[in-house]
């Protein structure tokens, strides 16, 4: 199974449930919070730098999120979509990219189309049963905890690219 994280051409996240926990808190206002983690942080912004392409596609619209993935390098972010399978659509078209070598990382009934149409999908340990049904990959960790970084470190070890000096860290 292993083999199937190395010719990983590009890896699209959802927010809830995957980059962040399932559950929200909602303010008196509406406003909804979202917990991150810094190491999935740490994660998506060293594969940018190692020339792994990131997108997100969430059904939710957030500044917070935006602006926390934007400054991580994250510069394809489809916030507030209704139709993920056009987003993605207009993704691979936008870079040319082969739906064979893309990793979808998703958790519920939303990603479920997106899921079908990319060569690798994958879910958090807490995903939909209908999710972790068509996923290759389960990680074992919860959505919100690490899954980004679990995912990550994967394609960049087996890519060589993993810890790698060259790959300048710097401005944390």
């Amino acid at each position: 199974m292993l083999n199937l994280f190395k010719d990983v051409e590009a890896v699209i996240f959802d927010v809830d449930g995957v980059l962040s926990p399932s559950n929200v808190l909602i303010l008196e206002n509406g406003q909804l919070l979202r917990q991150t983690s810094t190491r999935d942080g740490y994660a998506i912004k060293y594969a940018i730098r190692s020339g792994l392409k990131i997108a997100i596609i969430t059904g939710g619209k957030s500044d917070g999120v935006i602006r926390r993935y934007n400054n991580l390098g994250v510069m394809d972010i489809f916030a507030g979509v209704e139709d993920k399978i056009e987003a993605f659509e207009d993704y691979i078209y936008a870079y040319d990219l082969n739906p064979e070598k893309i990793i979808y990382v998703g958790d519920d009934l939303p990603d479920y189309e997106v899921m079908q149409k990319v060569g690798f999908p994958c879910c958090p340990n807490d995903a939909a049963p209908e999710i972790k049904a068509i996923s290759k990959y389960i990680s074992p960790i919860n959505g919100g905890f690490g899954v980004a970084r679990d995912i990550l470190e994967k394609i960049m070890k087996l890519n060589g690219t993993w810890m790698k000096t060259d790959i300048s860290m710097s401005n944390e």
